[in-house]
């Protein structure tokens, strides 16, 4: 199943000048792309933005509930296995305590429904992510951009709108059962060669 995620996505000019602006040096992140516009960059967060790092998976489910029935998305990257969804600043330093609050949390029940949601890192003030190149390189590589930056001042979903996405997402893979579920210690016998 293909979707609009699936195609390889450039970043535009505006984009560019928006990512770089995250960056101690602008212009010298701006000259290094015109150079290397394949080349991956390091870009510092808490600033200009915040990124919610998702298991591949669950990030594809949570931009899929972001497009279907939300606002849509800031810039979200595909990198390394993982989904970046590009967040408000203060949305890492938020999140965490809201999805705790919804026992989602790392230290959250293990059972019900934090069983259903993936650990979600949160970077923001203080750490760096490796967001894609600006063009693609082709469109089976892993790290790309999945909604790539076009503006220089892009809307981006704060911590209440990515846990919203997630409770979402998190209902969309839970596959609802009405059997008990199998005792882990029960003896199996093979009744096939009965007589």
């Amino acid at each position: 199943m293909s979707s609009a995620y699936d195609e390889p996505l450039g970043v535009t000019p505006d984009g560019a000048a928006w990512l770089a602006s995250a960056g101690t040096y602008p212009r010298s992140t701006l000259a290094f792309w015109e150079e290397r516009p394949q080349a991956p960059v390091v870009l510092p967060c808490g600033s200009v933005f915040d990124i919610v790092s998702a298991p591949a998976l669950f990030g594809r489910l949570m931009l899929d509930r972001l497009w279907a029935e939300g606002p849509g998305s800031g810039p979200v990257a595909a990198f390394r296995g993982r989904t970046l969804l590009f967040a408000a600043p203060g949305t890492a330093h938020r999140l965490p305590s809201l999805l705790e609050w919804e026992e989602w949390g790392a230290d959250g029940r293990r059972e019900g429904r934090a069983a259903t949601v993936p650990p979600l890192l949160c970077h923001g003030t203080g750490d760096a992510v490796t967001v894609p190149a600006l063009t693609p390189s082709d469109a089976g590589c892993a790290t790309r951009w999945m909604v790539a930056p076009d503006t220089r001042h892009p809307w981006l979903p704060g911590p209440e709108i990515l846990l919203w996405a997630a409770v979402r997402a998190a209902r969309s893979a839970v596959r609802i059962s009405i059997s008990p579920p199998p005792d882990q210690d029960a003896k199996v016998y093979d009744v096939s060669r009965r007589r």
